[in-house]
């Protein structure tokens, strides 16, 4: 249940992004809802291999790099998700700042 809760919210995150942003499009709220199942797989799946690949790399820059790894991972998802589309790379690196404000927002208010 918590995490079909977590879920809806990352739907509802990615919904109101699109909002937000100009550079960003999601087609309807049940794309939103896919968008928000792939990129938590995404996130499970290959961003950890990404962090540790990366490690030298986010330790010289002070960690700014994983900015540049969660951004490749929502365009990554715009790939793969038909009815999502993220104009360019800078805003994909937006799009992630704003997706996890809101998502931490609305899970702060959901506990």
């Amino acid at each position: 249940m918590k995490a079909l809760i977590k879920l809806i919210l990352g739907a509802i995150a990615v919904f109101a992004t699109s909002y937000i942003l100009p550079g960003m499009h999601v087609k309807d709220f049940w794309t939103a809802v896919i968008v928000a199942l792939v990129l938590a797989i995404v996130n499970v799946l290959i961003r950890p291999i990404l962090v540790l690949l990366t490690f030298p790399v986010t330790i010289v820059t002070l960690g700014l790099f994983l900015f540049v790894i969660n951004s490749l991972m929502v365009l990554l998802v715009a790939r793969i998700v038909p009815g999502f589309v993220v104009d360019g790379f800078w805003w994909a690196m937006l799009a992630s700042v704003v997706i996890s404000i809101v998502n931490g927002f609305l899970s702060a208010i959901a506990e």
